[in-house]
């Protein structure tokens, strides 16, 4: 795959107000793109970025409406960081579990099929360009305490490689992004060494320009993607362990 020139380029972050897209939107900025549409629920939360080039959507991405008014407005889009993202979830036992579960989906699936549906031609007006799904390691082997996060991940996963082949027709590069444990808000809860999204976001810009199918952004991703490469079920079995591990250490 041929590396996606940052700078000069016009991209839209979804998720932009805080963690890994917030990160994104700076380093973006950082980098010398023309323009950043940086998103958000309450896009009030993005007054803080400062930046000429900065331009503010509101985009719930479970709301069509909002889907479709964001990509009329980012009609000059060239580069699409698909990173909005939930995980509520903490097992399966639990009786909120199944609308914890659709929730996820909706945000962690549906929402980036949707917005590559209504982004994907102004893609191929401009030239082709990128779009960058936002995936997790936790999207190749389940974490057993994220089930459900988990399985939303899985199927962005089974996304990124659809869109891949189907989207590579008409010119347009597809980047998936697995990392590991990002110091975030969502991971607040987990006692494990965890990476600044800063520097998750500028490994992945340095991965889009390099041409990385696959990006593993984070010295846990890097380690865990040779695992996975090399044999799927032993990935499977250092997640349980580690797993098992937190939980046996909470319950002490």
């Amino acid at each position: 795959m041929n590396g996606q020139r940052i700078e000069g380029a016009v991209a839209l972050v979804t998720g932009a107000n805080r963690g890994i897209g917030r990160a994104l939107t700076e380093a973006l900025l950082t980098r010398g793109v023309s323009k950043v549409y940086a998103t958000a629920r309450n896009p009030e939360a993005l007054h803080a970025l400062r930046d000429e080039r900065l331009v503010s959507l509101r985009l719930d991405v479970t709301d069509a409406d909002q889907i479709r008014a964001a990509a009329e407005a980012a009609s000059d889009v060239e580069l699409v960081f698909n990173n909005a993202g939930v995980a509520l979830a903490r097992g399966i036992a639990d009786s909120t579990v199944l609308d914890q579960a659709r929730r996820e989906m909706e945000v962690n699936y549906f929402g980036p099929l949707q917005l590559l549906q209504r982004l994907a031609p102004s893609l191929a007006r401009n030239g082709g360009g990128a779009i960058v799904i936002i995936g997790s390691a936790a999207g190749l082997t389940n974490v057993p305490f994220l089930p459900t996060y988990s399985a939303s991940k899985a199927a962005l996963h089974s996304l990124t490689q659809a869109a891949r082949i189907l989207l590579g027709a008409q010119g347009t590069s597809v980047f998936g992004v697995y990392a590991g444990p990002v110091d975030t808000d969502m991971s607040r809860e987990l006692a494990i060494p965890k990476t600044s999204p800063r520097e998750v976001a500028f490994a992945i810009l340095d991965g889009i320009e390099a041409g990385q199918e696959d990006i593993f952004p984070d010295p846990f991703a890097v380690d865990f993607g040779r695992l996975f490469e090399s044999s799927p079920k032993a990935s499977e079995r250092q997640i349980a362990a580690m797993a098992a591990a937190m939980l046996s250490a909470s319950a002490a």
